[in-house]
């Protein structure tokens, strides 16, 4: 029988334990431009993780996140709000 593409990505313990970490540290970096750069930089080390273990599906949605995130120094974050969106279905 041929896939059709749809069945779910089974990533591993710690990728997953990372995400859900992503995903809280989002919620507190949108006014805080350290935790900003924190979520950054975690998820440019999970996308990397993800292509690792062939989960291709879910690294697309952090580098769709990742191309939205850019922390910058005093300023709020004008894409919290699409971030956050695709950020808390990834877990």
């Amino acid at each position: 029988m041929e896939s059709t593409g749809l069945t779910a990505e089974v990533l591993p313990e710690d990728i997953k334990r990372d995400l859900e970490k992503a995903c809280a540290l989002h919620d507190r970096a949108v006014s805080d431009y350290a935790k900003c750069e924190e979520f950054s930089k975690l998820m440019s080390d999970l996308l990397s993780r993800l292509e690792d273990v062939g989960c291709f599906r879910t690294a697309d949605k952090v580098m769709t996140i990742l191309l939205d995130c850019n922390p910058k120094i005093g300023a709020h974050c004008e894409k919290s709000t699409i971030v956050s969106q695709v950020t808390k279905k990834l877990g």
